[in-house]
């Protein structure tokens, strides 16, 4: 018998998963798989004979995407409203999600550390320190402790906004600035001076690259290096170099 030109063709096509299958092999239940389908997030590409869902490599592809922008602190709306750009690929999407993972893994790193030392001492009966105590608390609640949950979310979405490449590049674009700010003030350049008003400008685009142009968010960060000056020197800033940039701020103010 001679194999019909549409039996080939079952034969050749692409795996494809129905709703079930799917919800077991990702952990994203059945449930929230039809809510995406139904708020037109994720449109299974594929229907059965008898109606049913059947999901194709290029809807795994896009729940991936949405899954990373979900942990990237998006909600299910923003997340719709990004992947019809047509400037995000899943690559791009793909490299943010490594970003917030790497900037995750360095905080849960430096905490581990802490509480390790933290379980050693208490494991051997030894005194712990009220200064380890905090350290370690410190760790655990930095952020939570100077921006509201919505600004978090902001800062979430931030991220998401300025891409992977733009992020990297303002880490670099930091260590490199504060070195130049700490050679002025070295020289005791006159915070009024072209030179130094340069630099506080470029301080500025930095923060507001962070922060988005947002008030609160710019408020809530300087309350942070205010409060916390560990935070910032860890950073190789000092209240020193705060002043100074602040100086050169308010000279701005007063040149017009």
């Amino acid at each position: 018998m001679t194999r019909t030109a549409r039996e080939h063709d079952d034969d050749e096509r692409p795996r494809r998963w129905k709703v079930g299958e799917l919800a077991k092999r990702t952990g994203v239940s059945v449930r929230t798989l039809h809510h995406y389908d139904d708020i037109g997030l994720l449109a299974p590409s594929h229907r059965s004979r008898a109606g049913h869902r059947l999901y194709g490599p290029e809807d795994l592809l896009r729940l991936q995407q949405i899954l990373s922008l979900r942990q990237l602190g998006l909600s299910l709306e923003e997340i719709r409203d990004t992947l019809k750009r047509r400037d995000t690929s899943p690559a791009q999407v793909v490299q943010l999600h490594l970003t917030r993972v790497r900037e995750q893994i360095q905080h849960l790193t430096r905490l581990a550390a802490r509480l390790d030392g933290l379980a050693a001492s208490l494991a051997a009966r030894d005194a712990v320190s009220t200064e380890d105590l905090l350290t370690t608390m410190e760790e655990m609640t930095m952020f939570e402790k100077y921006y509201t949950e919505d600004q978090l979310q902001q800062l979430a979405e931030r991220r998401a906004a300025l891409g992977d490449d733009l992020i990297q590049q303002t880490q670099a674009e930091w260590p490199k600035l504060i070195t130049e700010v700490r050679t002025a003030m070295d020289r005791s350049a006159d915070v009024a001076s072209p030179e130094v008003q340069q630099l506080a400008a470029r301080w500025k685009e930095l923060i507001e690259r962070f922060t988005g142009g947002d008030p609160g968010l710019r408020t809530s960060l300087q309350k942070m290096y205010d409060s916390e000056p560990q935070v910032a020197q860890k950073h190789a800033m000092d209240p020193a170099m705060m002043k100074f940039i602040g100086d050169a701020w308010a000279a701005a103010k007063t040149q017009g």
